[in-house]
């Protein structure tokens, strides 16, 4: 009995290891006809995920014009808004001189946001040329030579000198050439949303809160008039002021000697031989939903742009692009398993990035160059050959 367990203990080790062998044979037949020394996780995802990039990248090609389309209506709608809306309600609401000094900040911040959009979006980011002084790598695709910080971007199809992104707002890639538009675009259309919500949002208040809920009390500046009535059948006379509900019970006292009557659906008091003529009371349907729209889309078009300006602003202050980033990242840990600290090449400290990236080297050029529109080149060269910082790593004495 003994014996017997013996040499059935010995076939099955026998059986697991013939198998093992052809496992091992079958491994090394695949292998053979399928080897690639260039094989890696990275490249089997980004095989698979293909389909899906491809997909993408076609979508956001012909999505570009129409997205370009959508930001000219929206930025459109809030100044068409602002100037019919927000305004007058400035204007009847502040003294003379804060409201020309509005009225010129707007449109200084106007001006910048669309000279720097129009810029951006139809500004050639670069590509390289046929002769390039220091090539880093062949493109894959383009079968190229390729020089430093140039990336190929595969809704363009082709490579991009220093390129950070595509972005589908602009229907164009964000590179080397329109790089300083793209973020000039972004800072003064976040300062254009919240000077819009700062100014309109005691106008916002009283819409949100009061117009469809309560009725609104008017009052006429130039003619002796006030009424009440829903906000969807307002009339007014020319001047037109509202308040609220507080101030209305302060100056009722005032018009206690006047009539009440009806003045073209709107009950009300006045003097007969002050009223002048009618018009429409502009704070109705369509004027209390553009008091609401131009808020909230500012307000939210401010938290978004916020949170993508300082991405890029940190971008930006280390010297990098949103795909240099990545790139580093990993170079960073490679050379912390060395023992080594990675640096990079491509950041001259802080003020010296930004004063690289926006094209100022003193106070006069700062403001000719960034406080007002300016089409000025990079300084930092034709992106094709870069300028790189030197690090001095300290001597210790053996």
């Amino acid at each position: 009995m003994p014996r017997i367990r013996w040499r059935a203990r010995r076939i099955a080790s026998q059986i697991k290891h013939c198998v093992s062998m052809r496992v091992s044979y079958y491994k090394l037949v695949y292998s053979t006809f399928c080897y690639n020394s260039f094989m890696s996780w990275n490249l089997v995802v980004d095989t698979l995920t293909e389909p899906m990039f491809w997909l993408v990248d076609r979508v956001a090609k012909y999505l570009g014009p129409i997205m370009v389309v959508l930001v000219v209506m929206l930025i459109t709608s809030v100044v068409v808004i602002f100037y019919t809306c927000l305004l007058p309600h400035l204007y009847n609401n502040r003294s003379l001189l804060t409201t020309v000094t509005m009225v010129i900040a707007g449109h200084w911040l106007l001006v910048n946001i669309v000279f720097h959009y129009f810029m951006a979006a139809f500004t050639d980011p670069g590509m390289p040329l046929q002769e390039i002084p220091e090539v880093v790598s062949i493109c894959k695709k383009c079968i190229a030579p390729k020089p430093p910080r140039t990336h190929h971007c595969s809704i363009c199809d082709r490579c991009i000198l220093k390129m950070d992104h595509h972005c589908p707002w602009l229907n164009n890639c964000v590179g080397h050439f329109n790089h300083r538009y793209f973020f000039l675009f972004l800072f003064y259309l976040w300062m254009g949303t919240i000077y819009v919500s700062t100014n309109g949002y005691q106008l916002f208040k009283e819409h949100f809160y009061g117009m469809k809920n309560s009725p609104t009390y008017v009052f006429a500046t130039t003619q002796f008039f006030y009424g009440y009535a829903p906000a969807t059948k307002h009339r007014r006379l020319q001047h037109l002021v509202s308040v609220t509900y507080e101030d209305y019970c302060k100056l009722k006292p005032e018009f206690d000697c006047v009539d009440m009557c009806w003045v073209n659906g709107t009950y009300g008091r006045y003097e007969s031989e002050t009223i002048g003529q009618v018009y429409d009371h502009p704070e109705g349907s369509w004027y209390h939903h553009a008091v609401l729209y131009e808020f909230l889309i500012c307000a939210a078009v401010a938290f978004a742009l916020g949170a993508l300006m300082l991405w890029h602003g940190r971008l930006v202050t280390r010297g990098e692009t949103s795909i240099e980033i990545h790139i580093n990242k990993k170079e960073r840990k490679r050379l912390k398993k060395r023992g080594l600290v990675f640096k990079n090449p491509y950041s001259f400290g802080v003020y010296r990035n930004w004063q690289i990236f926006l094209g100022f080297n003193s106070k006069r050029s700062f403001i000719s160059h960034v406080i007002f529109p300016s089409a000025h080149r990079p300084v930092d060269g034709n992106g094709l050959k870069w300028k790189m910082s030197t690090y001095h790593q300290p001597s210790h004495n053996i």
